[in-house]
């Protein structure tokens, strides 16, 4: 015996909608993941639920934005336009300028520090040259064996 076929349309009964959401959902996943196995077909599959959660499936020998670039030259449909690059681009220019600006101060940080101990290392060398003969290490004869 058979399934019976049942009505496609919207499931009134919320808790009845989610089981069948999560039943079907697996179904298809199961099936892309069986046609990229079988076939060697490139499949890329994305659900998004009433709710808002994703659950997303692409086939281990490609990457999404590969099959979507395909899927734009192929179907000559523009899936963003450059408004939307441009926002991409926008964000990314705010992260560089941010890290940029952290290695900035980071720098001027060790500069500061840099100059600093330069300024003790300066000192030192002007007390040297304060210090009295008899404190500074010298050798009392030159080396002997520079004589022969």
């Amino acid at each position: 015996m058979g399934r019976g076929k049942i009505e496609i349309k919207r499931i009134e009964n919320s808790s009845n909608r989610q089981v069948t959401y999560s039943k079907r959902r697996n179904g298809i996943m199961k099936k892309a993941k069986e046609i990229t196995v079988l076939c060697d077909a490139k499949v890329s599959l994305i659900i998004f639920a009433s709710s808002g959660k994703m659950h997303e499936y692409c086939s281990p020998s490609t990457k999404l934005i590969d099959i979507l670039d395909q899927y734009q030259k192929t179907s000559g449909k523009k899936l963003w336009d450059a408004k939307h690059e441009t926002k991409f681009l926008e964000e990314d220019n705010k992260q560089l300028n941010f890290i940029v600006n952290q290695q900035q101060l980071t720098y001027e940080n060790v500069r500061e520090h840099m100059d600093h101990h330069g300024y003790h290392r300066a000192a030192r060398a002007d007390f040297n040259s304060q210090m009295p003969f008899a404190f500074r290490v010298q050798p009392m004869q030159p080396n002997l064996q520079e004589r022969m």
